[in-house]
């Protein structure tokens, strides 16, 4: 947890010890720690250098811890004003790149990454980017991402990044992939099914595009599109293929089912008359004693039974589906 102020996991473990016992000599926190004595003093002598231990005036080779609340509150002004100067810096240095590149060289439209760990690490860049939404196209060949691009992807979710995702068919019927559909429903991730996609892509805010360059067998590489023509078309693939496929959703012990949900059920549509009356998405949740990833989940469900995009649509289609009275 102190990674963030630049201890290493001995140098934690030696500060958290001390703390617990007030005070000890550097033999005693070795051997309660499981260090070469080494190893522990170099790890108190970090701390000192911190202001978080101090050698004990009264008694020689005895280390003390410093009180927490005023040590790590001083460690943690320090971080949070060296961030706030390294992000006056990032804006500076965009400011300056915006005025020098108002209109990009076309070699700077296109990066060409190259190798399976490059690959991944940008995969997982683009979803930690995303601000607002990513969209994806998944064709039923494996992906060359890990564990931490999934933890990515529900981070991003996680902090309010919708999601809109096509699969092929053929992903239902891999190993582990209906689960892996599963949990992206679970999560408010809105999935569709085709035959077959054109190719695999993921667009993140309109903004960059990643498209793969090399099938099974070879080198991993995918192309970075930025701002462009070519991303505007990309986006326009994505949106075609969006919207000739079908919806997957949940159905009862986690199954997934192909095609729109039957209709809004009581709960769907005491939550559309509240917000038809102007509450809030967190007043709805209050008032229905449910959370508020559950109201956001199930609005997103009905606008994708509505096949709109805006709530205005939405409310303007449950009037004239008689969802709601006028």
């Amino acid at each position: 947890m102190l990674t963030a102020i630049g201890l290493d996991e001995h140098q934690e473990s030696a500060y958290r010890a001390l703390v617990a016992l007030g005070a000890a000599e550097v033999a005693d926190l070795a051997h309660r720690l499981a260090l070469p004595e080494p190893d522990t003093e170099r790890a108190l002598r970090r701390l000192e250098s911190q202001g978080l231990a101090a050698q004990s005036s009264a008694r020689t080779g005895r280390w003390v811890a410093a009180p927490p609340g005023v040590a790590l509150g001083a460690l943690l002004t320090q971080q949070r004003h060296e961030l706030e100067r390294a992000e006056l810096a990032a804006a500076l240095l965009a400011q300056e790149y915006r005025a020098e590149a108002v209109e990009p060289a076309v070699h700077d439209l296109v990066e060409v990454v190259t190798g399976r760990s490059a690959v991944a690490h940008r995969f997982r860049q683009l979803q930690l980017g995303a601000a607002r939404e990513v969209c994806a196209l998944v064709t039923g060949e494996p992906l060359a991402v890990s564990a931490a691009e999934n933890e990515a992807e529900e981070r991003a979710a996680a902090r309010g990044v919708a999601y809109r995702v096509v699969v092929e068919r053929e992903v239902l019927a891999l190993p582990g992939g209906v689960r892996e559909l599963s949990v992206a429903l679970g999560r408010g991730e809105r999935v569709r099914a085709t035959e077959r996609v054109p190719t695999k892509l993921v667009v993140a805010d309109r903004s960059l595009a990643m498209v793969p360059l090399t099938g099974r067998g070879a080198e991993p590489a995918a192309v970075m599109v930025h701002g462009s023509g070519l991303l505007e078309s990309l986006t326009g693939l994505f949106e075609a293929v969006w919207r000739e496929a079908l919806p997957l959703r949940l159905g009862t012990g986690g199954r997934v089912l192909e095609g729109p949900a039957p209709g809004p059920d009581g709960t769907d549509l005491e939550i559309l008359s509240l917000l038809l009356a102007g509450m809030t998405d967190a007043s709805v949740a209050k008032q229905l004693e449910l959370g508020l990833r559950t109201v956001q989940r199930r609005v997103r469900g009905l606008m994708e039974l509505a096949g709109v995009t805006t709530r205005l649509q939405l409310g303007w289609h449950a009037y004239e589906r008689g969802w709601v009275a006028r």
